[in-house]
């Protein structure tokens, strides 16, 4: 077993403020059918309000706290900026309490500031990318990741992700300079299976010891193997690297190059 260390976070109890009930789902969507296997249990959360739209722009932000966020890999940044307004990020690798941060175009490169990808050197690390103007940031966000701007073509940013994955973003979308912290959270070692219950995460069965009528790769006489030539969930489709994400999306014309 080994855990975090925690040396980072500053405050223990969160800002009332900024937080909202979560209710537990249990892998359920809005019918009551179970749409994600092995869920439910758990500590209960209270979900942060996370500024992933950063609009606060040109209002410098002093850090307050650097807090544990229950709901994501990512430590938060609790930010007070100078029109009274408080605030939750995602807390960049090296950023420290009384930091400033700042959104905007004319924002210094450096952990923490967000800026359009027009405004942003290339070769600079980046994260928190946005995808389309004003709604958000929805790629780079877990401990430890990072992308690289690494060209800018017309009106599009060419961007490295974590995966190895090339893709063109519009200029006019904004990023977070900087690596996500927390980089230690990759290599958590749970121990236990009490401890991924706390998670809640139940317990997953493995298809080679269920029925046939069970799972795909069930039945056979003692130890007998997935006996197919490549597995497959229990509802018969390929696993385990096969690709899955739906082909003729709009922004397939985007992505330069694949994933390995």
């Amino acid at each position: 077993m080994s855990g975090l260390t925690f040396e980072e976070i500053t405050k223990t109890e969160p800002e009332k403020s900024l937080l909202v009930p979560l209710k537990k789902k249990a892998g359920r969507n809005n019918r009551g059918r179970v749409t994600v296997r092995h869920r439910g249990g758990g500590a209960k959360r209270m979900l942060r309000i996370i500024d992933f739209k950063r609009d606060k722009v040109d209002v410098p932000g002093r850090v307050a706290a650097i807090e544990y966020d229950p709901n994501r890999s990512a430590n938060i940044a609790l930010v007070y900026y100078v029109d009274g307004e408080k605030r939750y990020i995602l807390a960049p690798l090296g950023l420290k309490v009384g930091d400033t941060v700042r959104a905007g175009a004319d924002a210094e490169i450096k952990p923490g500031n967000c800026l359009p990808l027009s405004a942003i050197p290339t070769g600079v690390t980046i994260h928190n990318i946005e995808l389309q103007p004003g709604r958000g940031a929805q790629m780079v966000r877990s401990a430890g990741v990072a992308a690289q701007l690494v060209a800018k073509e017309g009106k599009y940013g060419l961007i490295r992700l974590p995966s190895g994955e090339m893709r063109r973003v519009g200029l006019e979308c904004v990023a977070t300079i900087g690596q996500v912290g927390n980089a230690d959270h990759g290599r958590l070692k749970l121990g236990k299976a009490g401890r991924k219950r706390w998670l809640g995460r139940r317990p997953e069965v493995r298809g080679v010891v269920m029925n046939p009528r069970d799972h795909p790769h069930g039945g056979g006489e003692g130890k007998s193997g997935v006996g197919m030539p490549g597995p497959k969930t229990p509802w018969g489709k390929p696993a385990l690297g096969h690709r899955t994400r739906r082909g003729g999306k709009p922004s397939d014309k985007l992505i330069v190059k694949r994933r390995a």
